[in-house]
């Protein structure tokens, strides 16, 4: 994880992100690429971002040194309906990088912990080793105001305390109340599929399942139609979408 600061060393106050927004990271010579914000609006000090080294501008990311400069823009797209979620019961379903994205919407809740009813966290990843944010993890067993449920695909060496399956397993170990929960997700695509299934056969409304499709998105403007499905550009209508936008689009999920 990375934490930006302004090189006048002011806050991120005035930046004005919502959760589940992004930014475009411009390095001079390698070019730029879109990156979800992981941080929440209620902690201006710094704005986190969590990175994959997948190309030219995050292996040059990943070379720079504390203190070194580069350029973002932002913020972009259609983040979190925060102000419909206070009030209501909150479900974070995560698989493996999905949980960057969900993050920024996750602690800004528990900042502002009295304006939302319950939290539960299901997060799933393939391995104990690629699990993201450990410590952040670790920390809610001593809170008593989020219900966690943590998974992994497999554990070769036998060192995990939780829940060894697939996420949708997790669905198990929650009390769930679907007509007063909404849902929120982000996961690589076949994860999408069963989740959703999973939300739809208990009963959550269409309407209160809301997805985040960062994976898709590469100039942040919608010029370059990288994004596109349907008549959706991701970079510009979402990331993030209500299921009863897109659950007829096949090439979105």
């Amino acid at each position: 994880m990375f934490q930006l600061k302004l090189e006048d060393g002011g806050t991120w106050e005035s930046f004005g992100h919502q959760p589940g927004q992004f930014i475009e990271v411009s390095i001079f010579g390698k070019g730029e690429a879109p990156i979800s914000i992981c941080s929440p609006p209620t902690r201006p000090d710094t704005l986190e971002i969590c990175v994959r080294r997948t190309g030219k501008v995050t292996d040059a990311l990943f070379e720079m040194g504390k203190g070194s400069t580069f350029h973002i823009r932002g913020p972009y797209g259609r983040g979190f309906p925060v102000d419909k979620l206070k009030g209501q019961k909150l479900l974070f379903v995560a698989g493996g990088l999905g949980l960057a994205p969900l993050r920024s919407l996750l602690l800004y809740a528990l900042d502002k912990r009295k304006e939302f009813d319950d939290i539960i966290l299901m997060y799933g990843t393939n391995n104990p080793e690629n699990v993201l944010f450990k410590y952040e993890l670790l920390s809610f067993f001593d809170r008593d105001d989020i219900q966690y449920h943590y998974s992994v695909d497999r554990d070769d060496e036998g060192i995990w305390k939780q829940y060894v399956g697939v996420v949708t397993g997790l669905f198990d170990k929650a009390v769930l109340f679907p007509f007063a929960t909404h849902a929120v997700l982000c996961g690589p695509p076949i994860m999408y599929r069963f989740v959703l299934q999973k939300l739809l056969s208990l009963s959550f409304p269409e309407e209160h399942i809301f997805m985040s499709l960062e994976r898709m998105m590469k100039c942040g403007v919608g010029k370059c139609g990288h994004c596109a499905f349907g008549d959706k550009y991701c970079c510009i209508d979402g990331p993030v979408f209500p299921f009863t936008e897109i659950e007829k689009m096949k090439e979105a999920i």
